[in-house]
């Protein structure tokens, strides 16, 4: 994971989770954090977008398994 895309993902998932200590991995998913919810995957999701200046389709939201995949998706979209 590219690691300035880690330090700001990880800020936000911070902020979203209301977790100052969260630490992100490639292969974490919301069964690795407690209030990751559906509701709080939407604000994640728009956060993220807000953050990285990109746009999700609903098929590339529903594409992402995992951290890394996030990742990956926000470096391709901003190259």
């Amino acid at each position: 994971m590219d690691e300035a895309i880690q330090q700001r993902l990880t800020a936000i998932f911070r902020t979203v989770f209301d977790e100052p200590d969260l630490q992100l991995r490639r292969a974490m998913t919301a069964h690795d954090v407690p209030a990751w919810d559906s509701l709080s995957h939407i604000t994640l999701i728009v956060a993220v977008e807000r953050e990285f200046r990109v746009r999700f389709t609903t098929a590339e939201v529903a594409a992402l398994m995992n951290v890394g995949d996030l990742a990956d998706q926000i470096s391709k979209k901003l190259s």
